[in-house]
C-alpha cells in the first residue's frame, strides 16, 4: 500500500476580495485557488493592480477575504482568533516587501531583533540569533549601522534577515527586488534563493521580472482575479502585462 501524499503547506480555495463603496465595488480576487507544497518556491507574475499584493496580504493574515478558505497546514485561518492570527504572522510567516520598511531610529541588529522580541524571545538569545543571520547575509560589519548608513542593497538584506530570523515556514516576498538596480536585484534574488534552499522554507514571490521568476520552481500568472499557469509567449515582462488569446481568458 502506498503512503498517503503529504498535505500541502497552504491551500487557498475560492478566495474573493472586493474593495470600494457600495455601487462602486471592484472585485480584485474572483474565486482564486492556490496550493503550495512544502519546499516550493512559486513566483506570481501579473500587471500592476491585478491583485498580487492583495493575495499576499490574505495569506499573511494582514487582511481577510470576503469569501473563500485559507488553510495553513490543514487549519482554516478564518476560524482562528485575532491572537492566533497574530501568532501565525509572527512565527510562521516572513514578509519581505519592495521597500525595506526598516525602523530608522534602530540599528540593523535591532531591526532584526524586533520580531524575535515580539515573539517572546529573551533579549540575549534574540541578539545572538539576529547577529548570526546578519553574518550569514554578509552584514557582520554593519550590525550597529542605522538604515540611512546602508546602501539600498544592504537595507533590503537587513529586511530579509528580519523576515527569516524567526524561522518562518512560509516566506512572502512582494517585489523584493523592484526598488533595486539590476546588479543589486540579482544579488538579492540569489540571497533569497540560497535562504529558501538552505532553510527549507516555502516561498511565494511576486515579481515583474520574468527572468527572476523563471528561477523559481513554478510560475503563475495573475489576471482577472485568478491564477493560471504562466505562458511565456503571452507575457510582456518589461511592461508587466499579459496577452491572452481569445477564448483563453
Amino acid at each position: 500500500m502506498s503512503e498517503p501524499a503529504a498535505a500541502p503547506l497552504l491551500r487557498c480555495a475560492g478566495l474573493r476580495r472586493v474593495f470600494g463603496p457600495p455601487g462602486g465595488k471592484v472585485e480584485v480576487l474572483s474565486g482564486l485557488d492556490l496550493t503550495l507544497e512544502p519546499g516550493e518556491m512559486v513566483a506570481i507574475l501579473g500587471e500592476s493592480g491585478a491583485g498580487k499584493t492583495t493575495l499576499l496580504h490574505l495569506v499573511g493574515a494582514l487582511d481577510r477575504a470576503d469569501a473563500g478558505v485559507i488553510e495553513f497546514r490543514g487549519r482554516d485561518l478564518g476560524r482562528t482568533s485575532p491572537a492566533e492570527r497574530a501568532a501565525y504572522r509572527n512565527r510562521q510567516i516572513g514578509f519581505v516587501f519592495q521597500f525595506h520598511h526598516l525602523l530608522p531610529e534602530f540599528s540593523a541588529l535591532e531591526n532584526v531583533m524586533m520580531p524575535l522580541l515580539i515573539g517572546g524571545e529573551r533579549p540575549q538569545a534574540a541578539q545572538a540569533r539576529a547577529e548570526a543571520v546578519l553574518q550569514e547575509l554578509g552584514l557582520g560589519g554593519a550590525l550597529r549601522r542605522r538604515p540611512t548608513e546602508l546602501s539600498g542593497g544592504e537595507q533590503q538584506r537587513v529586511a530579509i534577515a528580519r523576515a527569516v530570523a524567526p524561522g518562518p515556514a512560509l516566506l512572502l516576498a512582494d517585489e523584493p527586488t523592484g526598488n533595486l538596480d539590476e546588479r543589486n536585484a540579482g544579488a538579492v534574488f540569489d540571497l533569497l534563493l540560497d535562504l529558501h534552499r538552505g532553510r527549507g522554507m516555502t516561498t511565494l514571490l511576486v515579481t515583474h521580472s520574468e527572468r527572476l521568476a523563471l528561477r523559481c520552481s513554478r510560475v503563475l500568472l495573475m489576471e482577472h482575479g485568478f491564477l493560471t499557469p504562466w505562458r511565456s509567449a503571452h507575457y510582456n515582462a518589461s511592461a508587466g502585462t499579459s496577452k491572452v488569446p481569445a477564448g483563453q481568458g
